[in-house]
């Protein structure tokens, strides 16, 4: 899941720039990363009351994954700066939602309270390692495989797989 919002967010710019043709590039990804940050908090607090209300976690991170995959074809199939527009809040929806379930998901899931520190940093690490890995995927994908339209759909893949790992996991409800 954050390695198909990292694509998403950190192809913007040149999205904008190369694709959506927008005249002020820079001025427009502030104006995106500022609603899709909005929209993160918001859907976070709002999904994670929800999630502990109906006391169900899984259901959340499958549907913020479609959510995702959602945002990722629209920018894919609607380059423009209305869509830019509309996929940053269906975009800040779905990793919000899944940011706040995930991290209560993380804290039901940890084995041993002796470990959880070591714990926490391999998950660290899991959050931070798709921000290393996103460009290897989108070079190839805008550079060779056809462009901004294959690396949001590809966004859009990787989001909707990494939302049925949380599946596997039996101890969630």
């Amino acid at each position: 899941m954050n390695l198909g919002n990292a694509i998403a967010t950190l192809y913007l710019l040149f999205y904008l720039e190369d694709e959506v043709k927008l005249d002020d590039p820079d001025g427009g990804l502030f104006v995106l990363i500022t609603i899709y940050s909005v929209f993160v908090a918001v859907t976070a607090v709002l999904a994670g009351r929800w999630s502990d209300r109906v006391g169900k976690r899984r259901m959340f991170v499958v549907i913020a994954g479609v959510v995702i995959a959602i945002a990722g074809v629209m920018l894919a199939v609607w380059p423009t700066w209305v869509g830019a527009l509309s996929a940053a809040i269906v975009l800040g929806i779905g990793f919000g939602a899944f940011m706040a379930v995930d991290l209560a998901i993380i804290t039901m899931v940890l084995p041993d309270a002796a470990s959880r520190g070591k714990d926490l940093g391999v998950i660290n690490i899991a959050n931070a390692l798709p921000q290393v890995l996103a460009p290897v995927i989108a070079a190839p994908s805008v550079t060779v495989l056809g462009g901004y339209r294959v690396l949001y759909v590809v966004a859009a893949v990787i989001g909707l797989i990494g939302s049925t790992a949380v599946l596997k996991i039996r101890s969630v409800p």
